[in-house]
Parts: structure tokens; C-alpha cells; sequence
């Protein structure tokens, strides 16, 4: 169950929030939150993929 929910929520995050690589976004030169975004988009994913 816990699965599921983790891929319907990158589904979601997909279709709704932007996508970093994209616009080519450096990480190294991201401000805070569009790192606190790229760690929560690979934090669902992680766990959708498990």
C-alpha cells in the first residue's frame, strides 16, 4: 500500500510541480527551495521505486 501511494504521488508531483532539469537549474547555484524541491522529488521517487 505504501507503494502505491508513493507512485500516485509522483504522478501527481509530474504533472504539477516544475521540472529542475528542465530548465536546466545548476545545483549548485539553486536557492534553497528549489533544493528542498529536488530532495523531496527524489524522496517520492526513491520510495515509489522500492
Amino acid at each position: 500500500m505504501k507503494k502505491q501511494i508513493f507512485k500516485a504521488l509522483a504522478k501527481f508531483n509530474k504533472k504539477v510541480l516544475p521540472s529542475l532539469t528542465k530548465k536546466e537549474v545548476d545545483l549548485a547555484k539553486a536557492s534553497k527551495l528549489q533544493m528542498a524541491l529536488f530532495a523531496y522529488k527524489l524522496w517520492v521517487t526513491k520510495n515509489a521505486l522500492d
